[in-house]
């Protein structure tokens, strides 16, 4: 047998951990987290693991994607594990694909959820923005990356804590690509993956003009304001405040979307919300279809009416 081997990638998620304990308690194999990063990380931090393989080295930071799956290549050729799991992050994803198709291995994405049947895997992913639920068969060993949604516990108990520092790949010395800056976001600071409460503008916001009354009703809801795509391809709101597959993955204890349409791609990013309440004036909105509450009404109405009750 292998190793169940859990790639954590420059934000370590020890959810992912939790998430990973299961399938190797019923595999018979050793949690094991590899981290590849400049420092040493603490020893806290992934404690849920039976062994952590550290990997150092100055071209480790900042990230890269090359670098850093120089390095996964090289931990599943020496470990040959029978599962290799990711968070299904733009990070993530990037460098399990590439690690995969360099060792040979099969490549599932958008994974919600893994059993095992036999030597097999049976997975059901996210597809269409989440609109379908694909399962499929997978013949160990084999590669998955898990929905950030999927991602609901912390650890519950400790791993054995054993630490492994593997030598950096010779790759790492002669990498064909490089960091030349980071080009800071407008609101960089935000991070919506962590917000309790929600509120969210679609297209029907009209203009940038009119952000300011749902960026009043945050305000009276201590909610952090986002976006989807079209409002941020717009420029009427920072794209760090973006939502959806080519932004965050947020599960708040409440969505407000004001005016958005529901688009697969943003759905993807909302539906593990534990309360969805949409306001749009399309009767239609494919927005209704994942809501728990609805009101076919003018967003702005609505939106004005509550700051002012919450005020």
């Amino acid at each position: 047998m292998g190793d169940v081997l859990v790639y954590m990638d420059p934000t370590i998620n020890s959810r992912l951990l939790a998430f990973a304990r299961p399938l190797a308690d019923a595999l018979g194999d050793s949690l094991v987290a590899v981290v590849a990063s400049a420092e040493p990380v603490p020893a806290d931090a992934l404690s849920a693991a039976d062994v952590v393989v550290e990997v150092s080295h100055p071209a480790l930071s900042p990230y890269l994607p090359e670098a850093q799956q120089a390095v996964l290549s090289a931990v599943i050729a020496e470990r040959s594990p029978d599962m290799v799991l990711v968070e299904n992050t733009t990070a993530g994803y990037d460098v399990a694909a590439s690690a995969a198709a360099a060792a040979d291995l099969p490549f599932v994405g958008y994974c919600l959820g893994l059993s095992l049947t036999g030597h097999d895997v049976e997975s059901s992913s996210g597809i269409y923005g989440g609109q379908l639920l694909a399962t499929a068969r997978t013949a160990l060993p084999a590669v998955f990356a898990v929905n950030s949604i999927a991602l609901h516990e912390e650890p519950s108990s400790g791993g054995r804590g054993e630490r492994v520092t593997f030598p950096p790949p010779p790759a790492l010395d002669s990498l064909r690509t490089a960091f030349l800056e980071e080009v800071a976001d407008e609101d960089g600071d935000v991070d919506l993956t962590t917000a309790d409460l929600i509120v969210c503008v679609g297209r029907g916001i009209g203009g940038a003009d009119n952000v300011e009354i749902a960026e009043d009703l945050a305000g009276a809801l201590g909610a952090e304001l986002a976006a989807s795509r079209p409002v941020i391809d717009s420029g009427w709101v920072p794209k760090a405040r973006q939502i959806g597959k080519s932004g965050a993955h947020v599960t708040p204890k409440l969505y407000l979307g004001l005016g958005v349409s529901g688009a697969p791609e943003h759905v993807e990013g909302m539906q593990g919300a534990e309360l969805i309440i949409a306001v749009n004036s399309d009767p239609g909105a494919a927005i209704f279809n994942v809501a728990h509450y609805g009101a076919v009404a003018d967003l702005f109405d609505v939106a004005e009416e509550l700051t002012q009750i919450l005020g």
